[in-house]
């Protein structure tokens, strides 16, 4: 069930983005009667061959367009009349141009033809992140609550950190929000430190400029100590195998104690299987089978918890994941900043165009050498983990609206078959006073639409071997 969640989360975030991004090469094409053959949300053909397995899982002729949902999930398209794309070469537009077609326009409507999309995108981000915040408001970790301090992970020790430390600045300023020491603002930024007090003295620990890789290797650097009980246990896990209740507070795992959370993960791990857990694909296959999948230690660990007042002791099999399945209800209590509407709308702004400037800023590093490629890129798979296995509208939508703004980001990046590689040939019309011949843009097309080709490849196949 948990991965029909993400397939369907997924499917259903990139329909509404491709659509709207579609809709924005649609509406300003048709603003300038330029004729669209068609408007189809994911391909009908198996991309990027436009004459290989041509077939539409829906399709309705309206007027001149043919609109319609395509059976490959990795796109969409307009196919405006008169323009060189995926759907047509130079040898279809050999004949002289009309004047309802995309070519006969003036450079400055088809300049704002093909940046329709990204326009698009960035306004649903800003829609998106501003109605969250609205509906929601904006959760956060008072520095408050973090009353016994931060525990390192082995990244964090290895950075200087230590257990009981209390951050009290970042780059020298102040700060009220814990969730600011992970900020990707700050993490990107170059010469990044932290100040802590420790045993009632003050330290700085420098930040490396390649920590955000290895964050997304590891997970985190510190973690706020939090005493906690169970807050509700997972079906079919090995917490629910267990028998563990809503309530329980876990005292110790094996023999080791468990005051605070991040100890009990600490003991998760020391005591989880050597077995690996089952990818994706293998849950996927298993749930077509009708069969489960046993991913945990085939000795249980002792779990020895405190209900109504009593001790018991359980035992779980903890699988490799380290994780065994219920949801923790913390002792700090995390605060909300409440918005109104107006007030929501500079925040959503502001949140949209961070996504941006990260994806910016990661660039540049990746550029620099100060963080990997490879481990930076993701595709569809790692997409619907972020979705997860629980359907949580709030996540959902602030998964989207980032997904948005990335795809607005995206599509700007000068590759012919992109957006922005259009937008520069027709900033160069406009600049040279002449454009590129047909043939050119028909090559172009083709050394772009095999970039995209090869970075699918990377993100689908090769990056699982690396």
């Amino acid at each position: 069930m948990e991965i029909l969640t993400m397939i369907g989360q997924l499917l259903l975030g990139l329909s509404i983005l491709v659509g709207i991004h579609e809709f924005g090469h649609f509406a300003t094409a048709k603003y300038f009667k330029i004729r669209v053959d068609k408007f189809y949300i994911f391909f009908d053909f198996l991309f990027p061959l436009p004459n290989v397995l041509n077939f539409a899982l829906l399709k309705k002729k309206i007027g001149e367009t043919e609109y319609g949902l395509g059976w490959f999930p990795l796109g969409g398209y307009v196919a405006i009349h008169g323009m060189i794309d995926e759907t047509q070469d130079a040898d279809a537009l050999a004949a002289e141009p009309q004047p309802n077609e995309f070519r006969a326009k003036p450079a400055w409507q088809r300049l704002i033809v093909m940046l329709g999309g990204v326009i698009m995108n960035v306004i649903t981000g800003i829609i998106i992140f501003s109605f969250v915040i609205y509906a929601y408001g904006e959760s956060y970790l008072p520095l408050s609550e973090v009353k016994d301090g931060i525990a390192p992970t082995a990244l964090g020790k290895e950075l200087g950190f230590k257990r009981y430390d209390n951050i009290v600045k970042i780059n020298g300023r102040s700060f009220i929000d814990f969730d600011s020491v992970y900020n990707s603002d700050v993490l990107l930024d170059k010469n990044t430190y932290y100040t802590v007090e420790r045993a009632g003295q003050l330290l700085d620990i420098p930040i490396p400029a390649n920590l955000i890789t290895r964050l997304n290797e590891e997970g985190a650097f510190v973690t706020p100590l939090a005493r906690f009980t169970v807050d509700s246990v997972a079906k079919d896990t090995p917490a629910m195998q267990a028998g563990l209740q809503k309530g329980d507070q876990i005292i110790k795992v094996g023999n080791q104690d468990t005051p605070f959370f991040s100890d009990f993960q600490e003991a998760l791990k020391a005591n989880a299987s050597t077995v690996e857990p089952p990818s994706l694909i293998q849950r996927f296959s298993s749930w077509m089978r009708g069969k489960s999948i046993e991913s945990a230690s085939e000795k249980p660990t002792p779990l020895l918890v405190q209900r109504g007042g009593q001790d018991i002791t359980l035992q779980v099999k903890i699988p490799a994941s380290g994780t065994i399945g219920f949801f923790p209800k913390s002792s700090l209590k995390s605060g909300t900043h409440h918005y109104n509407f107006l007030e929501s709308i500079p925040r959503g702004v502001k949140k949209s165009f961070g996504v941006i400037t990260g994806q910016i800023k990661a660039f540049g590093k990746i550029f620099r050498n100060e963080i990997s490629f490879a481990k930076s890129v993701g595709g569809p798979v790692e997409i619907a983990q972020q979705y997860g296995g629980n359907w949580i509208w709030e996540r959902f939508w602030i998964l989207t609206g980032s997904l948005s703004m990335v795809l607005a980001f995206m599509n700007l990046l000068p590759i012919p078959a992109l957006d922005g590689g259009h937008v520069i040939f027709l900033l160069y019309e406009m600049i040279a006073g002449r454009k590129p011949s047909d043939k050119f843009l028909e090559n172009a097309q083709k050394v772009g639409t095999a970039l995209i080709l090869a970075l699918m490849f990377f993100v689908l196949v090769v990056k699982r071997f690396i």
